[in-house]
């Protein structure tokens, strides 16, 4: 039997984004070539705080987050990464690590925004630190939650981003999972990273998976990254850092994150019992106390 295939779309902003959440903090600009999709939260002159979804996600994941950081006086900017939610893809030239980096500096440097806190989740946390070793940004604290900034350990470090690469090189691919992507497939997928959302947050994430655009950018980061470059790099970040892990992630072992810190200048870990992969959509409010808290500190000690 065959299977009925999509179309190769992205997400479409009058479709899929009719009811975005904090519609009205979007807007659309040109910056690396590209067209972004921008939330911005916040007084324009207020101190900037960048913000980095993960694989897979968009500006969406920040829903609860973005405004509780915007109300203690920062500037806060949240783009989608190129290929994710409504901004456009890289080039398959510039699919890389240090290429994803160079374009949200390039974007930041656009909109004028000179970050004083970067925070980033998972992917996103790889993208800021990569954009604090190359200088493009120098924030006085750097927040990975749940931060994918080291390989995954033995063979997987070889193995995983060879399949993520066969399947992306494949056109197919994106298109047979965009069509499986109901309600039950994307809840056991949530669920897998050991994080519990509302229905809300999971119809979102659905949007997103049903358009094959999108799940060939996510797809095209995960193949064309090299963490094992990152690794080496990471003990030359000067950047005041704050790891928070959920204690039940099932995608990236909390354990990771200790082992981290020791290879890092400047580094702490905060656990967080009893969330997941997605602990900043879980549970915001907590994040976010804690967040600020760090940046308060990193703010009044000598740089």
């Amino acid at each position: 039997m065959l299977l009925p295939l999509l179309d190769d779309d992205r997400p479409d902003w009058e479709r899929d984004g009719r009811d975005w959440p904090h519609r009205a903090a979007s807007r659309f600009v040109e910056a690396a070539g590209l067209r972004w999709h921008v939330q911005e939260f916040g007084e324009p002159e207020a101190p900037g705080l960048l913000l980095l979804h993960g694989t897979g996600a968009a500006t969406h994941s920040w829903r609860g987050l973005a405004p509780l950081l915007a109300q203690k006086g920062f500037r806060v900017v949240a783009p989608d990464l190129p290929g994710h939610g409504f901004t456009d893809p890289l080039p398959a030239r510039r699919l890389s690590l240090p290429g994803m980096a160079e374009a949200v500096g390039d974007l930041a440097a656009g909109l004028g925004l000179t970050p004083r806190l970067a925070v980033g989740h998972s992917a996103g946390a790889a993208v800021l630190a990569r954009m604090c070793l190359d200088r493009r940004i120098a924030p006085d604290l750097l927040v990975a939650i749940n931060g994918a900034l080291t390989p995954f350990p033995g063979v997987a470090s070889f193995l995983f981003p060879g399949i993520a690469r066969m399947l992306f090189l494949n056109p197919v691919t994106p298109k047979v999972f965009a069509w499986s992507a109901d309600r039950a497939a994307v809840r056991r997928l949530i669920d897998g990273t050991g994080s519990r959302l509302d229905p809300q947050a999971l119809d979102l994430y659905r949007r997103l998976f049903t358009r094959a655009g999108h799940v060939s950018g996510a797809l095209g980061m995960m193949a064309n990254w090299d963490l094992p470059a990152l690794a080496r790099d990471l003990p030359r970040l000067a950047t005041r850092t704050l790891l928070i892990v959920g204690g039940d992630d099932k995608a990236i072992k909390p354990d990771d994150a200790f082992a981290l810190r020791e290879r890092l200048p400047n580094a702490r870990v905060e656990l967080l019992r009893g969330l997941g992969h997605l602990a900043h959509e879980e549970a915001p409010e907590r994040v976010a106390e804690i967040v600020l808290a760090e940046a308060g500190a990193a703010q009044t000690s000598p740089r």
